[in-house]
């Protein structure tokens, strides 16, 4: 892969941040109107901004998730300043869900907390921790290009800084993530395999870190080497299993994966594509009780089981 240009994108500057957050929140509150209408937030109940509208990004269902925006932000910064908690946490995750934002409501949060933290030193691990937020927001909401602009910057910074090896495989990963999403192919492949023998070697098999990366590593093989793909996911779900659950957001992608391998090989067998209906199949309700319907992961799960039936039904036929 070509050398990083380390030069600072006109998207990071800070006398525009409160702009681009401003227009986040305008995006996110508009996308979400529909199902916070006569709702109120659950940090200040009513007591915020009322002009600000409010949002929904999570795992929440019923009457429970709505807030505003800058109340998610001041309860993040809270949580740093207090560091409760694993740091940033917050930034990412719902307080009453556990569970990660998505879409514009986490591109919001990313505006949001570059903002917050954009002033200070290029050193500083808090405004460092910002960047892979704002990043990761702006992937999340489907912004490729311009989350790519800054997880390039960010991995130039990393590189001029000296980052310890584990922030710099985290920042490799989420940069092979957007290669991924705009065709880069062959430099995300490059990336996410590099990143996966990092952390094997840095954590071990069972590191969660590790785990993300080998789920990566296999997203991307999929798409030209099905045999080395299904390998690593096949030794790869056991382990997730053991330490984060049936349950868990990665156990349940792993299991996405491994049936996409199946019916997306044109040289899968008949019972290559039955056990991947019957993967997907134990997933999509797993996934349904814990994210909920709507949540991208589920809508993702549901897809992938449509496909595979479909794809078993015309080879049980012809």
């Amino acid at each position: 892969m070509a050398e990083l240009v380390a030069a600072v994108p006109s998207l990071l500057a800070a006398d525009q941040a409160d702009q681009h957050y401003a227009d986040a929140v305008r995006t996110a509150v508009a996308a979400c109107a529909e199902d916070t209408a006569g709702q109120t937030c659950y940090i200040c109940y009513g007591e915020g901004d009322e002009d600000e509208g409010l949002v929904r990004g999570c795992s929440c269902r019923g009457e429970n998730g709505f807030a505003h925006v800058s109340c998610l932000a001041r309860q993040a910064q809270v949580a740093v300043e207090r560091r409760s908690g694993p740091r940033f946490l917050r930034w990412y995750i719902c307080g009453l869900c556990e569970q990660r934002y998505h879409g514009v409501a986490r591109c919001a949060l990313g505006w949001a907390c570059w903002k917050t933290y954009v002033g200070r030193p290029e050193a500083d691990e808090t405004r460092k921790m910002a960047m892979t937020q704002l990043g990761n927001g702006l992937s999340s909401a489907g912004n490729n290009e311009d989350a790519l602009s800054v997880k390039e910057a960010q991995l130039a910074m990393m590189r001029r800084l000296g980052a310890p090896e584990d922030q710099m495989l985290m920042v490799q990963s989420n940069l092979a993530n957007s290669y991924q999403v705009l065709g880069r192919l062959e430099e995300a492949l490059q990336l996410e395999r590099d990143v996966y023998s990092g952390y094997l070697r840095l954590k071990g098999e069972r590191d969660e870190e590790t785990l993300i990366a080998a789920n990566n590593h296999a997203n991307l093989l999929i798409l030209k080497h099905f045999e080395e793909a299904k390998a690593l996911i096949r030794n790869t779900i056991p382990v997730a299993r053991r330490v984060l659950g049936e349950g868990h957001r990665l156990t349940l992608k792993m299991k996405k994966i491994y049936a996409e391998v199946s019916y997306k090989n044109p040289d899968a067998t008949l019972d290559d594509l039955r056990e991947a209906v019957m993967t997907l199949e134990d997933a999509e309700p797993r996934a349904q009780r814990v994210f909920g319907s709507a949540h991208p992961l589920v809508e993702g799960i549901g897809i992938s089981l449509r496909t595979a039936r479909e794809t078993l039904a015309a080879r049980e036929t012809s």
